[in-house]
C-alpha cells in the first residue's frame, strides 16, 4: 500500500500543495477535482480500510450484516407487537429504515477521524485532502452494499415487490452520499481543530436516532407530525425508504432534501475553502 501511495505522489497525477498563495476558491476546487481524478487510489485505500478492520475474520464485513439482520428481526417482531402493526408491513419498514440510518449516521460518527486518522499520510505525502473524503465515502458504500442483502431477504420472505418506483431510491441514495460526504468533510476539519467534537457528535446521533421515524411511523404522532417534518434526517431517510417500500417520496421530502443539500454545500464548501490550508497544521 505504501508503494501505491508513493507511486501516486510521484506520478503525473494532479497534486494539490498544502501551501497557500493561490486563490482560495480555485485551490479548493482544484483539490476536489484532483482528488476525484485519483479514484484508483481512494478506492484502493477504502477497500484496504475494510480489509484491515476485519483482518483474519472468518466472515469479514458480513459480521455487520449478520448483526444487522438479527437486530432487524428482533426489533421487528417486538415493535410490531407493541405498535399492533402487521409484521409483513412493519418489518420491511424497520429494515430499510435501519439500513439507511446506519449508513447515514456512519458519516457523522466516523467523520471526526477523517483527517486525524490520516495524520501519517497528510504529513508525509502531498495529496488532495478530498482523497480522504472519497476514501471514507467509498468504504461506507461497500459496507452498505453488504448490508443491503438483508432488504432482498425481507422481500423474498414476505413475497413483496415494490415495483418500478424503487428506482427512485437511486437519486435518493445519491443525495445521502453527497450530504454525507459534505458532512464528513466539515466534521473532519472541525474535529481536527477541536478534539471534543467527535464525542459531541456521538451523543447527538444517539438522541437523533430515537426522535427519527426509524422504528416508529410518523403517523403515530398524529397532530404533532410537524416533529418529523422538522427532522432533516427523516427526509433523507424517506427519499430512499419510500421507493424501496413501493411508494414515491412526497414533494415535501424532496424540497427538504434540496434545502439540506444547499445548506451543506454552502457551509462545508465555505469552511473547506477558508481553512483547507490549515488541515495539515491541525492534525
Amino acid at each position: 500500500m505504501s508503494q501505491t501511495l508513493h507511486a501516486h505522489s510521484s506520478s503525473n497525477a494532479p497534486i494539490v500543495s498544502h501551501s497557500g498563495g493561490d486563490n482560495a476558491l480555485s485551490t479548493a476546487t482544484e483539490d476536489i477535482v484532483s482528488g476525484l481524478g485519483m479514484w484508483r487510489l481512494w478506492v484502493r485505500l477504502g477497500w484496504n480500510d475494510i480489509l484491515q478492520r476485519y483482518r483474519r475474520s472468518l466472515l469479514g464485513p458480513f459480521w455487520l450484516t449478520a448483526s444487522m439482520a438479527i437486530m432487524v428481526v428482533a426489533l421487528g417482531v417486538v415493535y410490531a407487537e407493541l405498535f399492533k402493526s402487521p409484521i409483513d408491513e412493519f418489518l420491511p419498514f424497520l429494515c430499510v429504515g435501519l439500513l439507511v440510518w446506519t449508513f447515514l449516521s456512519s458519516f457523522l460518527t466516523e467523520g471526526g477521524t477523517l483527517f486525524t486518522g490520516a495524520e501519517s499520510y497528510i504529513k508525509q505525502i502531498r495529496l488532495p485532502y478530498t482523497v480522504y473524503v472519497y476514501r471514507s465515502t467509498w468504504s461506507k458504500l461497500v459496507i452498505f452494499a453488504h448490508n443491503f442483502v438483508i432488504y432482498f431477504g425481507v422481500l423474498l420472505y414476505f413475497q413483496i415487490w415494490p415495483g418500478p418506483v424503487m428506482l427512485l431510491a437511486i437519486p435518493g441514495l445519491f443525495f445521502i452520499v453527497l450530504n454525507g460526504a459534505l458532512a464528513t468533510m466539515f466534521i473532519g476539519m472541525l474535529s481536527a481543530r477541536f478534539r471534543d467534537i467527535p464525542q459531541l457528535i456521538n451523543s447527538m446521533v444517539q438522541i437523533v436516532f430515537f426522535i427519527t421515524p426509524i422504528f416508529w411511523k410518523p403517523e403515530l404522532l398524529k397532530n404533532k407530525a410537524f416533529v418529523a417534518d422538522l427532522n432533516p434526517f427523516f427526509h433523507l431517510i424517506e427519499i430512499v425508504r419510500a421507493p424501496l417500500l413501493g411508494t414515491a417520496p412526497s414533494m415535501k421530502n424532496y424540497v427538504a432534501v434540496l434545502l439540506i443539500t444547499a445548506i451543506n454545500l454552502t457551509v462545508a464548501g465555505a469552511f473547506f475553502t477558508r481553512f483547507r490550508s490549515r488541515i495539515s497544521y491541525w492534525v
